[in-house]
């Protein structure tokens, strides 16, 4: 990608970080699925998907921190978290992002599907006896969606939803899972040649400031905005937001 490509586009990739970090920081999730969603209109989604690495590697850092059970965490949920990793740099290597025909409807596909999901309130409950075997298969189907669309929320929130954890522990887990997937995402875009070219290198650590702020903002008034029609507004722009982007790919 050439480098005037992303000077013609700086302020809207500027406003979309801003607005990701601002959901992020408001329902603790959200920046990679607004972000990739929102740049796949300008963009193919494997370029999207790069510049989201910076953002969303600090991001969820931040997120991660703000938790005290990192270690439990881990030790429960690694079994996914190499699923993911697996799934996402197998995937990447058989089928680039840039490679991918219909990518960008592929990625319109999963912004609806985790849209519909979530205005449902479909809750997903999840047996600890299961977990064993659930866990890695999330993790593989996670990230050979993550490989295609840069999108990693579906199937990975849903079952960490049905874990019955606590409020706090959930969202650092989220983290986590987020912080797996952007690091396997970085490594399948690496081999590919993507994230490593100056231009996508030097928007991606650019977009750290938008997102940051964004994310600040959120969090300040996170307790000021009524949750569920929040997350209702939300869903209901990722489901628009999506229909188009599936609706461009295939035409």
């Amino acid at each position: 990608m050439e480098a005037l490509q992303f000077d013609n586009h700086v302020v809207y990739i500027g406003l979309t970080f801003l607005l990701a970090g601002f959901v992020k920081g408001v329902v603790g999730m959200g920046l990679p699925t607004v972000a990739v969603g929102l740049l796949g209109v300008v963009m193919a989604p494997g370029h999207a998907a790069a510049l989201l690495v910076a953002p969303s590697m600090v991001t969820n850092a931040v997120q991660i921190a703000g938790g005290a059970r990192l270690g439990e965490l881990v030790a429960r949920l690694w079994p996914m978290f190499v699923g993911i990793v697996l799934g996402t740099v197998a995937v990447g290597m058989l089928a680039p992002p840039g490679e991918v025909r219909h990518a960008s409807a592929a990625l319109g596909a999963a912004l609806i599907l985790y849209a519909v999901v979530g205005l449902a309130s479909w809750q997903m409950a999840v047996p600890a006896a299961a977990e064993r075997w659930l866990g890695p298969s999330i993790g593989l189907v996670t990230g050979a969606i993550t490989a295609v669309t840069g999108v990693f929320v579906i199937p990975a929130v849903p079952y960490l939803q049905g874990l019955g954890l606590a409020r706090d522990d959930l969202v650092q887990a989220l983290g986590l899972s987020f912080t797996v997937s952007t690091l396997a995402l970085a490594v399948t875009l690496s081999m590919g040649g993507v994230l490593w070219h100056p231009a996508v290198l030097g928007a991606s650590l650019a977009a750290l400031v938008p997102a940051l702020v964004g994310m600040w903002v959120g969090q300040r008034l996170r307790h000021r905005i009524p949750p569920a029609r929040f997350r209702r507004v939300f869903f209901v722009g990722l489901l628009l937001l999506g229909a188009d982007l599936a609706w461009r790919g295939l035409a």
